[in-house]
């Protein structure tokens, strides 16, 4: 698991400081160096699409990393394994 975790963290991808609900718009506003507002406007139009938008954002909520380079899924997994 900690190889998939290492693999995350090379993207480059974080989640971003402008945080509204995970700052995962934000951290992919940053990562394609746009203003966030349109990273929003595309994932609500993204919503109105049939489709698992809800969970696509819960998935990257839990695996990028935030600003300290910590990753919520890495966390927690390794709280349960102790």
């Amino acid at each position: 698991m900690d190889k998939f975790f290492s693999i995350v963290r090379g993207f480059g991808l974080k989640r971003g400081p402008q945080r509204w609900l995970g700052g995962v718009c934000g951290g992919i506003a940053a990562k394609l160096k746009v203003d966030v507002a349109y990273v929003r406007v595309a994932f609500l139009l993204f919503c109105l699409l049939p489709g698992p938008a809800i969970v696509f954002y819960v998935l990257a909520w839990l695996i990028l990393p935030d600003q300290g380079n910590k990753i919520p899924l890495e966390s927690f997994i390794g709280r349960r394994s102790r």
